[in-house]
């Protein structure tokens, strides 16, 4: 009796279903974890601007730009803070409420760009370290199954702190 070596087309065709069965599992997974890794940049960087516009307020007493005046936030870049290695997100603030002495409320904002699979999310803090998420309806980021959360920061779907 001659024995063959080697594998049948059956078990061939087996072990490609099964591969192809845990690829499609696995890929969305990776796929959204990927994504989700690129929320960090948001948040890390809202933080440091966050305590950068808190720096200003205790030499101030003002969330705005003593030389620009009201409505201009009072960092580096103004309404355009800078953010280190910003790629993913671009970041804006608007300082308001103005007293005698300045502005006593600001919103510093990161915006998901939707060349980098982030159009439609962005994250906000303010004066009084309230953290929300917005995701437009509709946007990429919504048909991916984020949505908005008014009390935090999203990390995971559909909008889990």
């Amino acid at each position: 009796m001659q024995h063959t070596k080697g594998f049948t087309l059956i078990e061939l065709m087996v072990t490609v279903t099964v591969i192809a069965i845990l690829a499609a599992i696995a890929l969305p997974s990776y796929n959204d974890y990927v994504l989700r890794s690129k929320f960090t940049e948001a948040t890390g960087n809202l933080a440091d601007l966050r305590v950068k516009m808190e720096q200003s307020y205790s030499d101030n007493r003002r969330y705005n730009d003593p030389v620009a005046g009201v409505g201009t936030c009072g960092i580096v870049g103004g309404n355009a803070p800078a953010a280190a290695n910003a790629q993913y997100f671009t970041y804006t603030c608007a300082s308001t409420n103005p007293n005698g002495i300045g502005d006593q409320q600001y919103v510093l904002t990161a915006t998901g760009v939707a060349a980098q699979s982030l159009g439609g999310i962005s994250f906000t803090v303010d004066q009084a370290n309230t953290k929300a998420t917005v995701v437009a309806a509709g946007s990429a980021m919504a048909n991916k199954g984020y949505a908005s959360n008014a009390a935090c920061w999203v990390r995971k779907k559909p909008s889990a702190c």
